[in-house]
């Protein structure tokens, strides 16, 4: 297994030390071949010992995978400045994995640094969400993302396509025979992908009072889940054809009705207590405008417009600061056509097959008979244990990164479709045609949304 240079752009920040250099630690763990040379750039002024303490200490819980490691310079830079990106690219070596692990409007100003620059041979260019504020600023930032590599060398990260039980979905649908005639209208009759967490603002307010609940996991990560569910299946899953069949999906994929108004909701957190922490309301916490009317809770309705998938309503929802975490895709199968006389109990559904996103496990509710009353109907779960997995999304996102692969990264299409999708949302939202309800911090959300429309 060849050697791999990883050379991180925001070494000195919470998502190096917090998730990838312990996720790294992991990956290496499992590949005991792997070697990797570990190059890091920041604002803050380290000598090579700082660097050295901070990626040793990330790695302390993983005996063993710093041995793997041929740790390299660190250099201070401004990557924003295009002498200093000159000089860091000028140092680089062929194959080098580029990761801005910085934020999104920095990684944005470090791109149009690197204008006219030529990297390196096999250079790779990774970097995270939201790609782009829009479908035009979006488009533009691909543009100036293909001036410096090709696509195949471009990976736009989402951790949540390197979820276990995402991949697991993948073989669920892919491979059993008894999924692959009824994976369509004629027999769903209503998809839900539900990210709701109890963690809230957690200091996060200089980006997620800019973005909310929409743009921060329904545009950037749920439309993505939504294609996986949706995607006809694909020849092969190599990056070409993977992505060809999630695009597909995306491009038909609009507002259910093209109505904003009455298929969408948002509301926030009031003051409230999740376990034995009491919370301020969203609009009282640190850095917070509350005037900016910021959604913590979205839920959004929305169809696509294929033969497979005509009639539908995907439910995309995402909320913070809920009861507890609640994460999972379910689909939920049409009535049958017929349930004969003398069986006690109308089913209220066909059966529902659901995807829990940690833990990962796989339940089908199916209608069966039994008990005292050998004709009456009642429920029973069929729980499959999907496996440990991936202890953190942010491994499969480094052995895909590493081994020089993108199946499960965001094309650009991806991402500027994702943003022409919630734009007649935003639109709504914005001249305040939705109205911004609330929901106290540790409940399940406004009381009437578990009863009332947009959730068909």
């Amino acid at each position: 297994m060849p050697t791999t240079t990883l050379f991180i752009l925001g070494a000195t920040g919470d998502l190096t030390s917090r998730l990838l250099l312990p996720s790294l630690a992991a990956q290496l763990h499992k590949n005991p071949e792997r070697r990797v040379i570990l190059r890091g750039s920041g604002t803050e002024d380290w000598d090579a010992a700082t660097w050295r303490a901070t990626v040793e200490q990330a790695f302390a819980g993983t005996p063993g995978a710093i041995e793997q490691v041929e740790l390299a310079d660190y250099r201070q830079a401004d990557v924003t400045d295009p002498s200093a990106v000159s000089a860091l690219v000028a140092g680089m070596t062929p194959s080098t994995v580029l990761y801005f692990a910085l934020p999104p409007a920095v990684t944005r100003a470090a791109i149009d640094a690197m204008k006219g620059l030529t990297l390196p041979e096999g250079t790779v260019l990774a970097m995270e969400k939201p790609f782009g504020e829009d479908e035009a600023s979006a488009r533009l930032l691909n543009e100036k993302l293909l001036a410096l590599v090709p696509e195949r060398r471009i990976f736009r990260v989402d951790h949540f396509l390197g979820r276990s039980t995402l991949l697991n979905l993948l073989g669920v649908r892919l491979a059993n025979r008894i999924w692959e005639p009824v994976w369509s209208a004629e027999h769903v009759e209503q998809v839900l992908i539900r990210f709701d967490e109890s963690v809230a603002l957690e200091g996060r307010a200089r980006y997620y009072d800019h973005a909310g609940a929409m743009i921060d996991m329904i545009q950037s990560h749920l439309l993505q889940v939504l294609a996986l569910v949706a995607m006809d299946p694909p020849a092969t899953l190599d990056e070409r054809d993977l992505r060809d069949a999630k695009a597909a999906v995306l491009r038909a994929t609009r507002v259910r009705d093209g109505d904003a108004e009455r298929w969408s909701r948002r509301a926030r957190y009031t003051a409230g207590r999740i376990g034995d922490r009491e919370l301020p309301s969203y609009a009282d916490e640190e850095g917070v405008d509350a005037e900016a009317q910021t959604e913590t809770l979205a839920e959004v309705v929305f169809e696509i417009g294929s033969d497979r998938w005509a009639g539908v309503p995907f439910v995309l929802r995402s909320g913070k600061a809920m009861e507890r975490k609640w994460s999972e895709i379910v689909v939920t199968f049409k009535p049958v056509r017929h349930v004969p006389p003398g069986l006690a109990g109308t089913p209220e559904d066909g059966g529902r097959l659901t995807f829990s996103l940690g833990p990962d496990e796989m339940h089908l509710r199916l209608h069966v008979t039994g008990g005292d009353d050998p004709f009456t109907l009642r429920h029973e779960d069929l729980v499959a244990d999907l496996g440990e997995g991936q202890r953190r999304s942010y491994e499969e996102v480094l052995d895909e990164l590493l081994d020089g692969e993108v199946a499960l990264s965001v094309r650009a299409d991806e991402a500027e479709e994702s943003w022409r999708i919630i734009q007649p949302v935003r639109d709504a939202w914005a001249r305040r045609a939705v109205p911004l309800e609330e929901y106290p911090a540790g409940s399940l959300g406004p009381e009437h949304w578990h009863t009332s429309h947009p959730t068909p």
